[in-house]
């Protein structure tokens, strides 16, 4: 894995929002940034050949100057365009391989406006090689806060890593969000607890998410440290918190068989309803 960030460059608009998320990143952090378009849907019909290669110059025509538009304030950043023929899923999972980040833009415009179309966002983030984030299409002025969701797993431990340098490098607070749900039982809606079942899961779920934080002063001395721990379900719990945050961290629990198609519930529902830039980390 080398010190390249990966755009993924498409006609929507909202390219242009994650291109200056990842410009801004690249330029703090010293890295590099790859610009890529993978021209897509190929049948092998007859004549198909001419058709895929005008698309790829076209696509050429385009990143060009995008990227000269990227170096121009920027002149030492060092940008590469790159232009691909192929699956635009598997193009983007496969540059994933070599990369540190991968930045793609969502069409989600909030609350209200339903999912994002389509499952491309949620498939790239299951298959990718390494941290995967989603930009959408929303006004994220007057945010403020890194908002991570931790659970105690090992994922989670490095989704808070990630979370905590990203929260240092913005001057921002971490807010650090644990969440415990009660057992659930074939029994009535109006079943009560023993409180003492209550209180020792928010106890337990506090001493959880302590242990997973230490250290992290040490590492970033001048971050400010919010400690959240809810009664909820964790994707409605940590969207909520994100909704005024200017970057949401969740974990994913590596890539199985079927990691192309399933990401895990938790992320994949933060996905489904994107409260802010979320960044997705195995």
């Amino acid at each position: 894995m080398d010190n390249t960030i990966v755009v993924g460059v498409t006609g929507a608009d909202v390219t242009s929002r994650a291109l200056d998320w990842a410009v801004q990143r690249a330029v703090a952090r010293g890295q590099r940034l790859e610009l890529l378009s993978v021209v897509g849907g190929a049948l092998g019909a007859v004549g198909e050949i001419a058709v895929v290669e005008d698309a790829l110059a076209a696509t050429s025509a385009m990143l060009e100057p995008l990227a000269g538009a990227v170096r121009a304030p920027a002149p030492t950043l060092e940008v590469t365009p790159r232009g691909d023929a192929g699956n635009p899923l598997a193009g983007r999972i496969e540059a994933s391989r070599k990369a540190s980040l991968l930045v793609i833009g969502s069409d989600y415009r909030g609350p209200g406006a339903g999912p994002a179309r389509g499952a491309h966002g949620v498939r790239i983030a299951a298959g990718a090689h390494c941290p995967v984030v989603v930009v959408p299409a929303i006004d994220l002025s007057d945010r403020s806060g890194v908002v991570v969701g931790v659970d105690g797993s090992p994922t989670s431990e490095n989704a808070v890593r990630f979370a905590a340098a990203e929260a240092d490098r913005l001057g921002e607070r971490l807010v650090a969000v644990s969440v415990w749900t009660p057992l659930e039982a074939p029994r009535n809606g109006a079943a009560v607890y023993p409180a003492l079942y209550l209180d020792n899961l928010q106890r337990g779920t506090e001493e959880e998410l302590a242990l997973a934080l230490a250290g992290i002063s040490t590492d970033y001395p001048d971050l400010v440290v919010e400690r959240v721990v809810e009664r909820g379900y964790p994707s409605q719990v940590i969207n909520a918190r994100a909704q005024n945050a200017r970057l949401a961290v969740v974990g994913t629990h590596g890539r199985g068989a079927l990691a192309r198609f399933l990401l895990g519930s938790i992320s994949q529902e933060v996905l489904a309803s994107l409260a802010t830039v979320t960044a997705v980390v195995r």
